[in-house]
């Protein structure tokens, strides 16, 4: 039999500290290939610095008692395992929303640039792959139009585009449909499940419970830099815990498998 595959993610006994505060505090999970994933919890919760940590920007308080490590390797080559894991946050929206076309950003997720430059050689392999992640996302017909000329939801859908270029395994999406309207947040919502039902592992990372797609089947609550729940979805996203979690009195409504909080 082959030998069992090692979890996408896995963080044991992570502590991290930010300006001399922790921000995340013994956090210890795993995330298998085919799970996906929301990780919930309300602003300053750590959930930033989780993504921070995944990305290499931040690293852990005590290296000597902690591991975090990504398919069961601890150090990667980027180029390694840009096929595996795409990481799609804010800032990388922000930072893509130029005057670049919808394929030219899809593009540059080759050359983990923003935009075309002069320097990098684009092959015929890579502009069939980027239109059909473009495809994928219902934007061919956008190729050629500047990111500053879309919607916000097609912003974000042609930064998806961007990620799924290397075919990846897994996408870790930071707050998706942070302001966007209920449209773009519609779109953004489908462009997930979609990601989900082709075999890529969707980790969602958020404070917004309608970002939880159907498929997601875990959620890992987050607060103070603490894990306070892990397990099913359905026994998660209740009043009872999720008012215990944001601090104040919740009520939860669950329709097609999509939720909704207030």
């Amino acid at each position: 039999m082959p030998a069992p595959q090692p979890p996408i993610i896995e963080f044991e006994n992570v502590t991290i500290h930010r300006d001399g505060t922790p921000a995340l505090r013994g956090v210890s999970f795993r995330i298998a290939r085919g799970e996906h994933t929301a990780i919930l919890g309300p602003n300053g919760s750590g959930k930033s610095t989780l993504i921070k940590a995944l990305t290499r920007e931040l690293y852990p308080r005590y290296p000597e008692r902690s591991r975090l490590r990504l398919w069961g390797k601890e150090t990667w080559r980027l180029f390694e395992l840009r096929p595996l894991l795409g990481i799609v946050t804010n800032d990388l929206v922000n930072e893509c929303t130029r005057p670049c076309s919808a394929l030219e950003t899809a593009l540059s997720g080759f050359f983990s640039s923003i935009g075309i430059w002069p320097n990098h050689r684009v092959t015929p392999e890579m502009e069939r792959r980027a239109m059909e992640a473009l495809r994928f996302f219902d934007l061919d017909h956008l190729a050629s139009r500047p990111l500053t000329e879309m919607s916000s939801g097609e912003v974000r859908r042609a930064v998806f585009a961007r990620a799924l270029v290397h075919d990846p395994q897994a996408l870790v999406l930071d707050e998706p449909a942070n302001s966007l309207d209920v449209r773009g947040q519609h779109e953004v919502r489908e462009a997930m499940s979609r990601l989900a039902r082709s075999g890529v592992t969707v980790i969602l990372v958020t404070h917004q419970l309608s970002d939880v797609i159907p498929e997601i089947g875990r959620s890992i609550l987050l607060q103070q830099g603490r894990i306070v729940f892990d397990g099913p979805k359905k026994s998660a996203l209740n009043p009872e815990r999720l008012s215990a979690l944001f601090g104040v009195p919740v009520r939860v409504e669950e329709a097609d498998g999509l939720y909704h909080m207030w």
